[in-house]
């Protein structure tokens, strides 16, 4: 009996070293945040939203969630970009879905923003994951069909990121991508006309994560207790206003979607929420 328990635990063990994929780091030592603040985009604010350079100052500010918006090229390639077309965030113009991952690429995003970001490039959802640290929150977004959200779910989970990294996306994409990736985490993003109502949908369909929005009032603190009680973390869009981001974690928000993380994040940490110091993939 004691040599079958010790098995047991030596396969455990290994199966949470997998979960963290080669990190270097035990699955003792890699906490993920318990609340903190989410970057929009990345640091979108203050660099070229869903870029490279966005994502790096956001972990260097000490982000403890990143959202990001992933799309497929016509020839399936996974981009990180949020507008159905390139005109707003780049130098070209058309549908991603229209155009060629080589076509994509050759476009400047970065600009549109400022001369200092002259070059930079849509990146790719490999190119994100690689440079992200593996103690933080993921928060995927997807904008696509059921066929986006189980190719980003296999992609999640090559990078050795299902520990992280969790699909904001609709119940019906979340069911696909589960099938294919059981372990895949899920953000319901089904919102519905009553708050109540999408909160007990969230329960219901065993989702990790919720994002609320919209007008900030006392009932949030109820809506987010019944999702506690049933495992789920709480996400709200948006605001860089402090008082509302102090609001917000009084009323229990785990996780306030910032678009201007290099300058609010000194309000969590004011609040006890200290700015995460990344860990990385070791690659020796």
């Amino acid at each position: 009996m004691k040599a079958l328990i010790k098995n047991i635990l030596l396969s455990t063990t290994f199966m949470l070293i997998t979960i963290i994929g080669g990190c270097g780091k035990s699955e003792h030592e890699i906490k993920l945040p318990d609340r903190g603040l989410c970057a929009h985009r990345g640091a979108m604010e203050t660099h070229p939203e869903n870029t490279l350079s966005a994502f790096h100052a956001a972990i260097d500010a000490g982000a403890h969630m990143i959202e990001f918006d992933v799309l497929l090229t016509r020839d399936s390639e996974i981009v990180v970009i949020h507008d159905a077309s390139v005109d707003r965030t780049t130098d070209g113009s058309g549908l991603v879905s229209e155009l060629t991952f080589e076509e994509i690429r050759q476009l400047d995003a970065g600009n549109w923003k400022s001369p200092l970001f002259k070059g930079e490039r849509i990146p790719t959802l490999d190119e994100v994951l690689e440079i992200m640290p593996v103690n933080i929150w993921l928060n995927i977004h997807l904008k696509g069909d059921d066929t986006l959200g189980v190719l980003v779910a296999e992609k999640v989970k090559k990078h050795n990121r299902l520990h992280q990294s969790f699909l904001a996306c609709g119940a019906n994409t979340a069911r696909k991508a589960r099938e294919v990736v059981p372990g895949i985490m899920i953000c319901n993003m089904d919102r519905r006309e009553s708050n109540w109502d999408y909160v007990n949908e969230t329960i219901e369909m065993k989702a990790e994560f919720i994002q609320l929005r919209g007008a900030i009032y006392p009932e949030f603190a109820e809506y987010t207790k019944s999702l506690k009680d049933h495992g789920v973390q709480v996400n709200y869009f948006g605001t860089d206003d402090p008082d509302e981001i102090r609001t917000l974690f009084e009323y229990g928000v785990d996780f306030p979607l910032v678009d201007d993380i290099v300058n609010s994040v000194h309000v969590a940490s004011e609040l006890g929420i200290q700015p995460v110091e990344a860990q990385f993939v070791d690659k020796r």
